[in-house]
């Protein structure tokens, strides 16, 4: 089993066909994820919210992630791993940062995501990949940085901002970045920054034509039901199988039907 790289994943680009990517935040789903063939796991900050009930991203630290990325570590034997570095992890001063990034990398991951694109965000990328940690950029609608933007707000929708989002994504291709995240872009702004750059994009919202798609596990398996995005394509119902489950479990014990001769010692 030939372990998915940076490389791995330009081939794919270069060659026209598509990779996957999913994010996971324990041992037991990136296990199974990964043996599905995924190609990409990511341990999303999203976690903030489908994982420990917080309202949004940026409630997450840098202890909590360090948990969550040893957990699908573990999990994980083909997949490249990549951690979101959460909110103010990475924005205060180079060196912090690279200590934070470089202690996930000792805890299993093969690479981070960083969001935005600025003139910090591109030397921390060059530093960062210097250090010998790969970089996967994310540009569009950066949820760390929403209270900014407004809100969920679609990005790159007229002309000039979507010429601004491909600059962007040159300056990331240019520090080092290995590939981007687009999120919540048009999907003719998506298709103009892919055929202009040389490193694989990753659909998060923006259409059909990015060499990589992505989506939260939780709503990819339909376990998390505060919200749905709209790109967001549901696969299975975990909700109602957790639910289905607990209550059978529940009344097989009210009915002592739980447990039976051949489960007990």
């Amino acid at each position: 089993m030939k372990k998915v790289t940076v490389r791995t994943l330009k081939n794919i680009k270069d060659a026209n066909e598509k990779f996957s990517m999913l994010t996971a935040y324990d041992y037991s789903t990136a296990k199974y994820i990964d043996q599905a063939g995924i190609d990409v796991i990511l341990i999303g900050d999203s976690l903030a919210m489908t994982a420990l009930g917080y309202e949004n991203t940026n409630c997450i630290g840098v202890e909590e992630m360090s948990i969550f990325t040893k957990a699908v570590a573990k999990g994980v034997k083909r997949a490249m791993i990549i951690t979101d570095m959460p909110f103010m992890s990475y924005s205060i001063d180079i060196p912090s940062a690279l200590t934070n990034i470089g202690n996930m990398i000792k805890l299993g991951a093969n690479g981070v995501k960083l969001e935005g694109c600025n003139d910090y965000i591109e030397k921390l990328i060059e530093c960062t990949v210097n250090m010998g940690v790969p970089v996967m950029g994310h540009i569009g609608f950066t949820p760390q940085s929403q209270n900014v933007i407004g809100g969920h707000i679609i990005q790159g929708k007229t002309e000039d901002a979507a010429f601004e989002l491909l600059k962007q994504a040159k300056k990331l291709e240019k520090a080092g970045a290995f590939a981007i995240v687009l999120e919540m872009v048009p999907e003719d702004a998506a298709k103009n920054i892919t055929q202009n750059i040389s490193i694989p994009t990753i659909s998060c919202g923006a259409g059909r034509y990015c060499d990589g798609f992505v989506m939260v596990c939780d709503d990819c398996f339909g376990k998390f039901s505060d919200f749905t995005p709209k790109f967001a394509r549901k696969y299975g119902d975990m909700q109602k199988l957790i639910t289905d489950c607990a209550e059978k479990f529940n009344n097989d014990v009210k009915n002592r039907n739980y447990p039976n001769d051949s489960e007990v010692y």
